[in-house]
């Protein structure tokens, strides 16, 4: 149990309203969407500055006291606001850390804290004329871009990689001390270059901060992209399951020439139908069985969509400007025999269409959280493997992973975000919590799909804080030993997020 005497110091550095231990607090912040149940902490803590969290962390290591810092807490079908384990203090930084520091409109950046989300960023570009434009997820807007980029993240955009496009971290390191990556670490109180400089002087430490446990991070650099005048978005539907195969193949040449700007958002029907509504034959299997082909094929109908739908965009001076590369898009498709043609103006009046041209232009949009609904419940995992751009890879993994979760009883909702070589799998598993056999089948089911790619050799990308210890496992021992290694070197007392992606 978390030390009184913690509290009670650490609630004289933040006042009486910066430390909250209510019943209704902690269960609040210890809710997940995970089959395994809520994960209680022992009290929540708010800083308001990069000097309270040194406070907080030297606290923490005199008192033995377990942290888990939280952004905004939206990283849903992931953890949310819960901790790996029970008993830790959540330290909520975006409560009271929520200040946009700066915004350079010459440069293209931005400076925030843990608390921005990126609808409040996006309002105040808004604000001062929209003329710079950042990439956002498909998930909450309310979610914290720090988070976000933290735990790899990532959007549809240029600027897709969410980590990638940071720029300068600062890092309350697990002693106490603070850390500035970049052109920041220039021991100096001006720094000129330390949010457009990544690779300055000495090793590149931003990464060890990147889902792992290594210190709280309280401010970030983010590079945004000037605001195109004309958004163009293209979109086709492909009508079989296996009909992936020549998705990626056709997708590839696209983005190896870089020719298409936005990666390819290619869903299946029910990635985006399952916005729309709950299953209709959820209530007559009680949730045990798989939607039939028959259900997929009348969403499909109802939605104007297809077993597989493939969406992308143009940036440019004019609508007319971008119609001959749309055309060039349409014909390298049309070659297919198969694809649809869905224009701009028609994808905007269906709904989970308008949620990708919204990504593509950078406005945060809740769309995709309807896939909560698909069952009662509320529950919802995240499996994210990936697979290298090769139609017949891509296509087995499609069958490997469709097979696992009709003999789980669960829908096989999937969407591949595809760039050059590389197409990053977004997995939902919806399910119902209150149904105890309904969580069961879905853990069994993502364990099986993790363990069945891991047998060809693909690891996933981010993973939900239940199953980190098992990712972890996964993992060849030298690397186990160098992240725990780190672990000791950055945080010897162990005191940040024990057990965050199975470190420490």
């Amino acid at each position: 149990m978390a030390s009184e005497a913690f509290f009670s110091e650490i609630g004289s550095v933040l006042g009486a309203d910066g430390v909250n231990r209510s019943e209704e607090t902690i269960r609040r912040y210890g809710e997940n969407t995970m089959p395994g149940g809520d994960v209680r902490p022992a009290g929540v803590v708010t800083p308001r500055s990069t000097a309270e969290v040194q406070a907080i962390v030297r606290a923490a290591n005199t008192h033995g006291v377990p942290l888990y810092p939280v952004s905004t807490g939206y990283n849903i079908g992931l953890g949310s606001r819960s901790a790996p384990r029970s008993g830790q203090v959540v330290v909520d930084l975006g409560h009271r850390m929520n200040r946009i520091l700066e915004i350079d409109e010459t440069l293209a950046f931005a400076v925030v804290e843990p608390g921005v989300s990126y609808q409040a960023l996006y309002d105040e570009l808004v604000r001062r004329g929209d003329r710079l434009m950042l990439d956002v997820t498909s998930g909450p807007p309310q979610g914290g871009m720090i988070g976000n980029a933290l735990d790899k993240g990532a959007g549809y955009t240029p600027y897709f990689d969410h980590f990638g496009f940071a720029c300068g971290l600062e890092i309350v390191l697990g002693t106490g001390e603070i850390l500035r990556t970049g052109d920041g670490a220039l021991d100096a109180d001006t720094l000129a270059n330390w949010h457009v400089s990544k690779y300055s002087f000495g090793p590149i430490l931003d990464g060890l901060f990147a889902q792992s446990n290594y210190g709280i991070v309280t401010r970030m650099g983010v590079w945004l992209l000037p605001r195109p005048p004309a958004v163009r978005s293209f979109h086709f539907t492909f009508p079989e399951d296996d009909d992936l195969a020549e998705v990626v193949d056709l997708c590839r040449p696209m983005k190896l020439s870089n020719f298409v700007p936005t990666l390819f958002r290619v869903a299946n029907d029910l990635y985006l139908c399952g916005s729309e509504g709950e299953s209709p034959e959820y209530q007559a299997s009680g949730g045990k069985r798989s939607i039939s082909d028959e259900g997929r094929r009348a969403l499909r109908e109802r939605h104007g969509l297809g077993a597989w739908t493939v969406s992308g965009a143009f940036y440019g001076p004019s609508a007319a400007a971008l119609e001959p590369m749309v055309q060039r898009v349409r014909d390298h498709f049309g070659r297919s025999g198969k694809a649809r043609y869905i224009e701009h103006a028609d994808a905007g009046a269906i709904p989970p269409l308008q949620v990708a041209i919204n990504a593509f232009s950078g406005i945060p949009s809740l769309g995709e959280l309807g896939l909560l609904k698909w069952r009662p419940g509320g529950g919802n995992l995240w499996f994210l493997p990936g697979t290298p751009m090769d139609g017949k890879v891509a296509n087995e993994f499609q069958q490997l992973c469709r097979g696992i979760c009709e003999a789980h009883g669960m829908d096989y909702m999937a969407m591949n975000v595809c760039g050059p070589r590389f197409a990053r799998g977004l997995h939902v598993l919806t399910f119902n919590r209150e149904d105890a056999g309904e969580c069961a089948r879905a853990d069994a089911c993502y364990r099986a799909m993790s363990e069945a790619v891991a047998g060809r050799g693909v690891f996933v990308g981010r993973a939900p804080v239940q199953y980190h210890d098992f990712h972890m496992a996964q993992a060849m021992p030298a690397y186990r030993d160098v992240c725990n290694g780190v672990k000791r070197a950055l945080d010897p007392n162990g005191v940040i997020a024990p057990g965050r992606y199975g470190i420490g």
